[in-house]
């Protein structure tokens, strides 16, 4: 049992020492923010950016410290491009969708239930080349890491689409309350 519980614990510590070294700004010459309407020059790539993450309202948990940003504003989304890191903090949006079905079956929606939904959605311009992009998700202790080739003149879309873990009551069904277990990335709507 001492075993299993210094292997977990060993592995929280390795999650967040990735995540304390990929929010390190090494770089700040890589990738620009690009408002509203901008359009880089020709010889950079676009990029836009959309992550989302579900998580429950705030007090959900009785024993939840109030240090938690889960279902209050500004969640932190860090990404590191090359060295280059970002903190882009999201305000969410109070999310209710049913927990049953018409047939009053448990609905197999892993949004379901009450909570808070985070969008982050950003267009950045970047040169071309091969880069390795990590997302950190540092309140979840959770990082993820791809590598993606651009060229220049051309525009992509690179979306994160949560992978949650499993409730086990009354069937193994994935949900947002249970905490976010992966992401599935894609570029331009094929899986990476």
């Amino acid at each position: 049992m001492v075993g299993v519980l210094v292997s977990v614990l060993a592995g929280c510590g390795y999650a967040a020492k990735n995540i304390q070294q990929n929010t390190v700004n090494n770089r700040m010459d890589i990738f620009t923010e690009l408002r509203k309407g901008e359009e880089p020059e020709r010889d950079f790539a676009a990029v836009v950016i959309k992550v989302s993450l579900k998580t429950h309202v705030e007090g959900y948990y009785w024993l939840e410290s109030k240090d938690s940003p889960c279902g209050k504003a500004g969640y932190p989304f860090v990404f590191n491009i090359a060295g280059q890191t970002v903190l882009w903090n999201v305000n969410g949006q109070k999310e209710i969708i049913p927990r049953y079905d018409q047939d009053g079956k448990t609905s197999h929606d892993p949004d379901a239930g009450e909570g808070v939904k985070y969008i982050l959605d950003k267009k950045i311009k970047i040169r071309p080349g091969t880069y390795k992009w990590v997302l950190d998700l540092p309140n979840e202790n959770f990082s993820r890491e791809v590598e993606i080739s651009l060229q220049g003149g051309k525009s992509y879309f690179l979306e994160f689409k949560p992978v949650y873990k499993e409730k086990t009551m009354p069937t193994r069904i994935p949900n947002f309350i249970r905490g976010i277990k992966g992401y599935q990335v894609y570029l331009d709507g094929f899986p990476l």
